[in-house]
This record gives C-alpha cells, sequence and structure tokens, in this order.
C-alpha cells in the first residue's frame, strides 16, 4: 500500500494525531505514539482503556483518521505527511510501548503529501477496500 518513500517516511516518525468520534457525534483528535509493521498502525498508550480514543471505539465508533506529518522547513515550505482512513480495533500485541493493549487500524484509504513529488500536492491512493 505504500510506496519505499513512504515508507521510509514513517520510519522516521513516532508521533501521530488520530481522530476518532464520541457517543455523542463529537469528532475528537489527539497525539499519540504509534508503530508500524509494514501492515498496521498500533496506537497505545499508558491506561489505554481511560482515553477518549480508546473509549470512542469500545463505544462503536470505530471509524478513524490518523495523520502522521511534519514540517521540513517553513523558507521553503515542505510539508510532508500521510493520512489514513480506516476502521480501528483494541487488540493485545507486543507493540513500542511492550506488551499490552492497543488500537491497530489497517489502512484502507491512504493519501501522501510532499514525500513522493516535491511540490506539497497530496497523492490520494485507491481504497484497498
Amino acid at each position: 500500500m505504500f510506496s519505499k518513500q513512504e515508507l521510509a517516511f514513517l520510519q522516521t516518525q513516532r508521533i501521530a494525531r488520530i481522530a476518532t468520534v464520541a457517543p455523542d457525534g463529537q469528532p475528537t483528535v489527539d497525539a499519540v505514539g504509534f508503530s508500524f509493521d509494514g501492515t498496521h498502525f498500533y496506537v497505545g498508550g499508558h491506561n489505554i482503556t481511560t482515553t477518549r480514543k480508546y473509549k470512542n471505539v469500545m463505544a462503536g465508533n470505530t471509524k478513524v483518521s490518523l495523520v502522521i506529518d511534519e514540517l521540513k522547513s517553513v523558507q521553503p515550505w515542505q510539508a510532508l505527511g500521510i493520512l489514513v482512513h480506516s476502521e480501528a480495533e483494541a487488540v493485545e500485541s507486543q507493540a513500542h510501548f511492550g506488551p499490552g493493549l492497543y488500537l491497530v487500524i489497517t489502512p484502507k484509504v491512504t493519501w501522501s503529501w510532499g514525500i513522493e513529488d516535491q511540490q506539497g500536492k497530496a497523492s490520494p491512493k485507491k481504497p484497498i477496500w
């Protein structure tokens, strides 16, 4: 699903933002640590079961968006990033925070910008569903 350049970018990043939806319909965004094994993103945290991202997913709002981005320069403007749309599920894993519960995200649709092209334009990928 990801190009060699996108995979290389993902390996240099440690912080992402995850968007979930609360039971009342309010979208929420949280900064998170993540890891990527080439197929799945793992989002964890200390006491994850107390976090709103976890509670939102467990309430049945499993659709999520994940953004991994970086601003390399402002002169000239050079923004790089990847956007993932998918669904999340809670799974026990041995990911970046060690053994524990993680939200696991398997990308369904991805976009990237500034990674493969130098124009900063979004490069949408076809959905894999």
